[in-house]
């Protein structure tokens, strides 16, 4: 076994214990204990400890992306074995360091122990897990290519699509990685205008393509923070447009998109929405039931 490969099955046993035992016991103890038990003269202990250490400085910040990212499987539900291979894993994809060890390494590697040391499904939610994460923080990188200068400001063109059917209004949501029932958007690409970019992300996203737009609402701003590129102001310009026909959704295999659905008006306000897009939406369904 590859002394890395080793020091991270270490790790996991280490912090399968410390869970287990619901973090009674000393876990640079255990560490220590199963360095010396498992280890025995390998060359990676200081790369074991340390990646023990940064798993627990981070810990609640992991926990918090593992809430967010995997909201079908709440924490406390997950096996003691994918828990903590989720907890390495996202430490060296968000926290650790990139030239040591690069995003899709840490991956794999993760992918490798829960096969090992998970059960028949683990090592296909670590990928799906870890790789939604990973392609989300990948994309400022990308429009990134080629240009020296941070992102001080994105783009994008974002629309509440509404539909008529059986006398009644609906409204088509998307729900995020995070749990979030949120609108379509993308960002603009060359040569498009805030219109184009829209029709395109729409048809991409939710298989709409038959669609008017109606009027533009207007924008709304907010940060996101990526781990490699710090906070990141967005900027989405929003518009209201109308689905002709009765066409249901359907959504591409997508890192960032886990469901769509069209909502009548009045189940809208209980949803889990973001603050922006929750304004901006109640601003629609009252329109929309004056029409």
């Amino acid at each position: 076994m590859a002394s890395r490969h080793l020091a991270r099955s270490i790790v996991v046993q280490s912090l399968f214990e410390w869970d287990f035992y619901q973090g009674k016991f000393d876990l640079d103890k255990i560490i220590k204990r199963n360095i010396k038990k498992f280890g025995g003269n390998f060359d990676e202990k200081q790369f074991t400890q340390n990646l023990a250490k940064g798993v627990m400085k981070n810990f609640a910040k992991i926990d918090k992306v593992i809430k967010n990212s995997a909201t079908e499987r709440p924490i406390e539900q997950l096996s003691t074995v994918d828990r903590n291979v989720l907890r390495i894993g996202l430490f060296e994809l968000l926290y650790g360091n990139k030239k040591e060890v690069p995003p899709k390494v840490a991956i794999n590697e993760a992918i490798e122990l829960a096969k090992n040391f998970g059960g028949e499904s683990s090592g296909r939610f670590i990928n799906g897990v870890l790789g939604t994460v990973y392609k989300e923080i990948k994309k400022p990188e990308k429009e990134m290519k080629g240009s020296k200068k941070e992102i001080a400001e994105e783009i994008l063109s974002g629309g509440i699509i509404y539909r008529k059917k059986d006398n009644d209004y609906q409204i088509a949501l998307i729900r995020d990685i995070f749990g979030y029932w949120t609108l379509p958007k993308g960002h603009v690409e060359k040569g498009e205008d805030l219109e184009q970019t829209l029709l395109r992300e729409i048809k991409e996203e939710i298989g709409l393509e038959n669609l008017r737009i109606i009027k533009k609402l207007g924008e709304r701003k907010y940060q996101a923070k990526e781990p490699e590129k710090g906070y990141i102001t967005r900027k989405v310009t929003d518009f209201l447009l109308e689905s002709v026909g009765d066409v249901e959704l359907k959504i591409e295999e997508s890192p960032g998109i886990k469901e769509a659905k069209w909502f009548p008006l009045d189940e809208i306000p209980s949803l889990r929405q973001y603050k922006e897009v929750k304004e901006t939406l109640q601003k629609v369904i009252d329109y929309l039931k004056q029409k």
